[in-house]
C-alpha cells in the first residue's frame, strides 16, 4: 500500500464527509429533515462500505488480473445517486428556483480531489498524465463553484454561465476516469506510464472515484436537464407571443 501522508487522509475524509454533510444539510434547510438524514446517512454509510472493500483489497489493480470493480463501483453509485433524483421530494430540492446553488455549491469539494491528486503526484504515487489535468481541473471547477454559488446566491449569475460550468465540469470528470483508466495498470492499459494510476484503487484515493465522482456527475446532469428543461418550457412561450 502506498504511505500516504496523514494529510491526505485528512484532505480525503474532510471531502467526503463535508459530501454527507451537504447532503443533509440541503435537504434540511429545504424544510426535509427526515430526508436530509437519510441522504447524509446513506451516503455516508456507501463512503463506509467502500472503505472497507479497499481495506480488503477487493479494488486493487495488479499487471496481470483485470479487476473491474472500481470502475462498477463508481457506475453502480452514479446510477444510484442518478435514479435518487427521481425521487419527487429531491427533485424538489434540486430544482428550486428560489436555491438555484443547491446543485453547484457541493462542487466547491472538488478542491479536495485536486489538492489530493497533486499532493499524490508530489509524491510519485501517481503519473503526470493523469493527476494534473484531474488535479487541476478539480481545483478549478471547485473555485468557480465558489465564485457561482455566491453569485448565484445575489441572482447575479446568467444561464450562459451556468452552461458553461456544467460542460466543462462535466469533461474534467470524464476526461479524469479515462486517463485513469487508460493509465492503470492491467491488460486493458493503453497509456505506460511511471507510475500507474494503480494507487487510485487504494486508499485514500478510492474514495474520490467511488464515493465523490458519482454525486457530482449526478449534479451534473440534474443541473444540464433542468436547464434543457427550462430552455423546453420557454420555447412555446416565445411561439405564443405576439409578434
Amino acid at each position: 500500500m502506498y504511505p500516504f501522508p496523514t494529510v491526505v487522509w485528512l484532505i480525503v475524509i474532510a471531502g467526503v464527509l463535508g459530501l454527507a454533510l451537504l447532503l443533509f444539510e440541503g435537504s434540511r434547510r429545504a424544510g426535509n429533515l427526515r430526508l436530509g438524514v437519510a441522504a447524509g446517512f446513506g451516503w455516508a454509510a456507501w463512503a463506509l462500505v467502500s472503505t472497507l472493500l479497499a481495506n480488503a483489497g477487493a479494488y486493487r489493480l495488479t499487471p496481470d488480473t483485470p479487476n473491474p470493480l472500481l470502475g462498477v463501483a463508481a457506475l453502480a453509485a452514479t446510477a444510484i445517486a442518478v435514479g435518487c433524483t427521481r425521487i419527487p421530494a429531491i427533485t424538489r430540492i434540486l430544482t428550486d428556483p428560489a436555491a438555484p446553488w443547491r446543485p453547484i455549491a457541493p462542487h466547491i469539494l472538488r478542491v479536495t480531489g485536486g489538492t489530493v491528486f497533486l499532493t499524490a503526484f508530489a509524491l510519485g504515487s501517481l503519473p503526470a498524465i493523469f493527476a494534473l489535468p484531474a488535479g487541476i481541473g478539480d481545483l478549478g471547477i471547485g473555485l468557480e463553484a465558489i465564485v457561482l454559488t455566491r453569485m448565484l446566491r445575489r441572482g447575479a449569475v446568467g444561464r450562459r454561465a451556468l452552461l458553461w460550468f456544467n460542460i466543462l465540469g462535466l469533461m474534467d470528470l470524464v476526461i479524469a476516469m479515462t486517463l485513469g483508466f487508460l493509465a492503470a495498470p492491467g491488460p486493458t492499459r493503453i497509456i505506460t506510464v511511471t507510475p500507474t494510476t494503480a494507487a487510485n484503487g487504494l486508499l485514500p484515493l478510492v474514495l474520490i472515484p467511488t464515493v465523490i465522482v458519482p454525486i457530482m456527475l449526478t449534479l451534473h446532469i440534474v443541473s444540464l436537464a433542468k436547464m434543457r428543461a427550462v430552455v423546453r418550457e420557454s420555447r412555446p412561450a416565445r411561439a405564443a407571443a405576439p409578434a
